[in-house]
């Protein structure tokens, strides 16, 4: 089987849930990273949806984010596991992008990105609305605040710039959910 590359710009970068042959810090030109989709199972509820991330797609946008070349021999268990995970809904869709690796080169990777006109598609929110919603949503993974804290973490940790998470993260700790790190 050729070997397989997954793009996490969200939770994958700080919890894959396959086995990484290695990681590698990228780039994704025509996208971005932006809370979009609502979540009504991991980090919400149908009743109180959460906010979770999705690759948007903007004209002169660009999303760093991590490309994960999967052991080998693991492909078809994390293709199978990952559409378990992103797929739940069909807010997702599953395409294949080039990303421009920080090493040098480009691969071609699996990446999740919104689907526009699903009905948990919410792009366009205030930062403020968006603080609100996550920090008191909770779903099946915990609370959406965690979600938002551990990528906001492991993005400044790979020496990722994102001040919208930036933002978020600060705000969501003011709002009084958690305490300061």
């Amino acid at each position: 089987m050729e070997r397989l590359w997954v793009f996490g710009y969200g939770s994958l970068i700080w919890n894959p849930e396959f086995p990484v042959a290695q990681a590698v810090v990228a780039r994704l030109d025509g996208w971005h990273r932006s809370f979009c989709m609502r979540s009504i199972h991991h980090r919400g509820s149908e009743t109180d949806p959460g906010l979770v991330l999705a690759l948007d797609r903007a004209e002169g946008a660009r999303c760093d984010g991590v490309a994960f070349e999967v052991e080998a021999g693991a492909e078809a268990a994390t293709l199978a596991s990952l559409r378990e995970r992103e797929l739940i809904s069909s807010a997702y869709l599953e395409i294949r992008l080039p990303v421009t690796l920080a090493t040098g080169g480009t691969v071609e990777t699996l990446a999740y990105v919104i689907d526009p006109a699903h009905a948990q598609y919410c792009g366009g929110l205030a930062l403020e609305e968006q603080a609100a919603i996550i920090a008191r949503a909770r779903g099946g993974r915990g609370p959406n605040r965690d979600y938002l804290f551990n990528t906001a973490e492991h993005l400044e940790s790979l020496g990722i710039a994102d001040p919208d998470l930036r933002w978020l993260a600060a705000r969501v700790r003011e709002l009084g959910n958690a305490p300061a790190s």
